[in-house]
């Protein structure tokens, strides 16, 4: 088992070696390039609706909450409804959108965003661990790999990483970025939803550095695929103090993800394009908020088309019928109501490629 020593600031210099600059280069290309291209739709809500819900659909899935994303758009048409999972998941994508705000609002990644994104993750304000005897096991074997420190040290230990996460430093952000995903994880500060909160975190830190402008680097898909490299990794640290391999492994999840990401968003442009331009052609109720609404819900329904454009809901219904009728839209029914599903976006993020390792 480890006893592994919290180190919350490495030697720079042992840090940023030449081949985590090398993965360094590559990691800021795509990130620019996805920062670049995501700023080519003109509503920022369509990507972090759809985005954040695939986010929060893989990080969930890492620790064994398993939905899929046509349940969770179920629920967001008909939440009472909703199985425990996809509420679960949900609560992710929930929490992720109040951290954002904040972050953005503030410009700061405070503890106090931390503990509030986490509380909405799972439905309760217990706040840091309280209690001893938290321990961290192997899933396949059962063997305790590593205890995390007590729960008396858990404040002062959150406390020095917010200031990390603020201080001025030398380090490449990228580099901070993946240091403080370890450090949060070792720490371990909460009875539950640590892994989901730590990856939440990197989202946020990236906004925060201007990285990013949107929450929409879709890193969780990356650690559920290669998740006992994931793993391996964080113990590796924790074991030799060894972080090259680590911090690697971190930027080569962002260099790969956000390639990815920028294929789908330029995918989901020209779709966009192609619905604009046929709906302006062939029906006279077009409209830039009914193009948005049926690209940040790719499952509609009445009531977001009658508060998204303040119309009524005879209006609302008669607009769906037709984009339906004609195929734009596919009308199903889900217990007393109905809900219209934008088959060509769904298809784009339901059939994600494989990414590329």
């Amino acid at each position: 088992m480890s006893t592994y020593s919290i180190m919350l600031f490495p030697p720079a210099d042992s840090l940023e070696t030449d081949v985590v600059l090398r993965a360094l280069v590559s990691a800021h290309r795509y990130l620019a390039e996805l920062k670049g291209v995501a700023r080519t739709i003109p509503n920022e809500g369509l990507l972090i609706s759809t985005l954040s819900l695939q986010e929060a659909q893989s990080s969930s899935e890492i620790e064994n909450i398993i939905t899929t994303q046509d349940a969770l758009y179920k629920y967001q048409i008909q939440p009472q409804n909703a199985d425990p999972m996809s509420k679960e998941v949900a609560y992710y994508a929930e929490g992720l959108a109040i951290g954002f705000k904040q972050v953005r609002d503030s410009g700061l990644l405070t503890l106090n965003t931390i503990l509030a994104v986490q509380a909405v993750l799972e439905g309760n304000d217990a706040g840091f661990r309280k209690t001893p005897g938290t321990e961290l096991k192997n899933e396949q074997t059962g063997e305790v790999v590593y205890e995390p420190p007590s729960p008396e040290e858990v404040p002062e230990m959150m406390s020095v990483l917010e200031r990390f996460i603020h201080d001025d430093s030398k380090l490449d952000p990228l580099v901070r970025m993946a240091l403080i995903h370890h450090q949060f994880e070792t720490i371990h500060p909460f009875y539950d939803g640590n892994g989901r909160t730590g990856r939440i975190v990197n989202i946020l830190f990236l906004v925060k550095e201007g990285l990013l402008d949107m929450p929409i680097l879709y890193l969780s898909r990356y650690i559920s695929q290669t998740k006992s490299a994931y793993y391996q990794g964080l113990q590796q640290v924790r074991d030799n103090h060894d972080w090259e391999p680590w911090l690697v492994y971190m930027l080569h999840g962002v260099a790969v993800t956000a390639r990815h990401t920028t294929r789908l968003i330029e995918e989901i442009r020209v779709l966009l394009q192609e619905y604009k331009q046929r709906i302006r052609k062939d029906y006279r109720f077009y409209s830039q908020d009914l193009i948005n609404n049926i690209f940040r819900h790719p499952y509609t329904k009445v009531a977001f088309l009658e508060h998204d454009l303040t119309v009524s809901r005879a209006t609302a219904t008669r607009y769906l019928d037709a984009l339906s009728a004609d195929g734009i839209l596919h009308k199903h029914r889900l217990g007393r109501e109905n809900y219209y599903i934008n088959r060509a976006l769904v298809e784009l993020l339901f059939n994600l490629p494989e990414l590329d390792k």
